[in-house]
């Protein structure tokens, strides 16, 4: 309606006034009502098309959405293991701190894994000091094994020796069983021995590398029971929380509740415009956006991101071909719009819809030159048309609360 107004301005009042002051034409005898569209035709088909021209303009060059919303991410409250609440600890919409315990699990299973593996602790460091007194007791025996031997070696040293003298002094079945009491107290060395290295290998390899076990699984342990206290991942506020003593909870079925956490939703807005914008809508431009939740509030808006693919035209993979018609609406350029200013959308809470305009700016091109006369005229013509869709915004911000309240009945 503006722009018909304004469009008016240039070709049906001329018209008119050409035709009432020139002509001589009066109102009520030449230009009556039923004589108005062949009195002022030419304008009135001038208005129309210089209508329709300027609206094309406007809205292709300075674009405007009604999709606009302050997103904002919910963390999902899920205990990381099956189990049984005993204790609730907070209550809905309660502010939260990161790291902050929000119920517990029945913990009775976990508390004793983990003893069982404190115990097994405390049985590889007894094993231990078992092992060092196996090495101290096969010290005993490697001494008392080498003393025989060399009891046994002397005493055969000594039979050989008095042998040698006089063979008939010492039998020769005498002499050959002190050699196999020698060679029995060597094996027996030797069995100490081999008793020793079993023992210290023990205690150096085999009980150490149980106890570092028996550490791994407390520590295994430990971590399931932690997971029996669910805490908060984020600063934030919770929300749906409806958790009681004695429900069981399963994270593959159903969360506990939502986590909002602090500001989100308040650092951007994301919008939605057509798809035969996207030639137009550049990181850069200047944009406006007045919201339903602060009426009568213009917001200043930087684009600060285009998405370069269009979410509508996604699929997964599937057992089934895709079908281009079950798309049944064109997607939208998915735009993402900042404050221009620190604390733009103090007031706007997150998930509040909202109307944008953004504007196409050709100063730099223009300043740069180079430009050819009607080019320039048509650039310069494009920034100025800007004025008229911010003032159709601001219009819409002062009829949205009443259109909203009164004539669709919200409230």
């Amino acid at each position: 309606m503006l722009e018909l107004l304004l469009c008016s301005l240039l070709t049906v009042l001329p018209d008119y006034l050409y035709r009432r002051y020139v002509q001589g034409k009066r109102i009520g005898r030449e230009i009556t009502l039923y004589s108005v569209w062949f009195e002022l035709r030419w304008g009135i088909t001038t208005c129309l098309m210089l209508t329709v021209s300027l609206i094309t303009v406007i809205f292709y060059h300075h674009p405007a959405t009604s999709n606009v919303t302050a997103y904002f991410r919910t963390v999902s409250i899920l205990p990381e293991t099956v189990g049984r609440v005993s204790q609730v600890l907070v209550t809905p919409s309660d502010h939260v701190a990161k790291g902050q315990p929000l119920f517990t699990l029945d913990d009775a299973v976990q508390r004793a894994a983990v003893e069982s593996a404190r115990r097994r602790i405390v049985e590889s460091d007894a094993a231990m000091v078992v092992a060092r007194s196996d090495i101290t007791a096969a010290d005993g025996q490697i001494r008392q094994a080498e003393q025989a031997l060399q009891q046994a070696v002397d005493e055969l040293a000594t039979k050989q020796e008095l042998n040698a003298r006089n063979a008939n002094v010492v039998s020769q079945r005498e002499i050959e069983r002190l050699q196999v009491v020698v060679d029995g107290r060597e094996g027996a060395v030797i069995a100490a021995k081999a008793a020793k290295e079993g023992a210290q290998a023990r205690l150096d390899t085999l009980l150490p590398a149980q106890k570092a076990s028996a550490e791994a699984a407390l520590i295994e342990a430990e971590a399931q029971l932690a997971k029996t206290v669910v805490r908060a991942g984020v600063d934030g506020r919770v929300e749906q929380f409806s958790l009681r003593a004695g429900d069981l909870v399963n994270p593959m079925i159903r969360t506990a509740g939502v986590l909002i956490p602090d500001g989100a939703g308040r650092e951007r807005l994301i919008a939605g415009f057509g798809q035969i914008e996207a030639q137009v809508m550049k990181p850069g431009m200047v944009a406006e956006a007045t919201c339903l939740s602060k009426p009568f509030a213009i917001i200043p808006m930087v684009v600060t991101s285009v998405q370069d693919v269009i979410a509508a035209g996604q699929f997964r993979s599937t057992e089934q071909l895709l079908d281009a018609q079950q798309v049944q609406q064109p997607g939208t350029i998915t735009v993402f719009l900042e404050p221009l200013y620190e604390g733009g959308l103090d007031g706007v809470p997150p998930g509040s819809s909202c109307v944008a305009n953004a504007y196409s700016s050709n100063h730099e091109q223009l300043a740069a030159g180079g430009l050819g006369f009607f080019t320039a005229l048509y650039l310069h013509m494009v920034d100025a048309v800007a004025l008229v869709h911010a003032l159709l915004l601001r219009i819409q911000a002062l009829i949205l609360p009443v259109q909203t309240l009164v004539f669709s009945g919200g409230h």
